[in-house]
């Protein structure tokens, strides 16, 4: 496999160009920040494999031309929900980033093989660029995939002893545990 790299860097449907310093925050705005305080700014970074891109367009369109138009912040390659685990630890130039959860999920990510993209959070904040390597650093929860924890929450509802093993993966992003919680609750 190739080394995972974050090709392009979008903040609201542009491409920003050279570096910059990524924050605690990320990406999020004024109002998401006041929202994540208390979930430990777990969607601080979407990200976006590049490979959906041609397999999402639209008629007309080459998936160069839909780059950044999802609200994703990161469009990656050799990564994709299958290879990207919760947890999972990153060297981006400067910074450091960690894997919380799921990218949004729609009908349509379900129906199109769990498409969903993810969200990092950052643990150290620093210079980062588009174009840069990413440098896996830490894998505390390889039985934990993007994709797996889609299933969980999405399509295998009923299956409350998955639900509880990922209620257990402490690096899981508030919003996902808080849901389990409820679940495994009778809620």
């Amino acid at each position: 496999m190739e080394e995972p790299y974050v090709h392009k860097i979008f903040l609201v449907k542009q491409e920003l160009k050279g570096p910059f310093l990524l924050r605690k925050h990320g990406f999020l705005n004024e109002i998401d920040i006041h929202k994540s305080k208390s979930l430990g700014m777990d969607k601080a970074v979407f990200t976006y494999p590049i490979k959906h891109y041609s397999e999402d367009h639209t008629e007309g369109r080459n998936s160069e031309d839909s780059m950044g138009t999802i609200g994703e912040n990161f469009a990656v390659l050799e990564m994709d929900e299958f290879t990207v685990f919760i947890g999972d630890t990153f060297r981006m130039g400067e910074a450091i980033i960690q894997v919380s959860q799921p990218g949004p999920v729609t009908a349509k990510h379900l129906q199109n093989g769990l498409n969903t993209g993810w969200y990092f959070r950052v643990v150290q904040e620093g210079e980062i660029r588009g174009g840069t390597d990413l440098e896996l650093i830490d894998r505390p929860y390889p039985q934990w995939s993007i994709a797996a924890c889609t299933e969980v929450i999405f399509l295998d509802k009923h299956n409350l002893r998955a639900a509880d093993e990922l209620y257990s993966c402490e690096l899981l992003g508030g919003i996902w545990r808080n849901s389990l919680r409820k679940r495994l609750r009778g809620f």
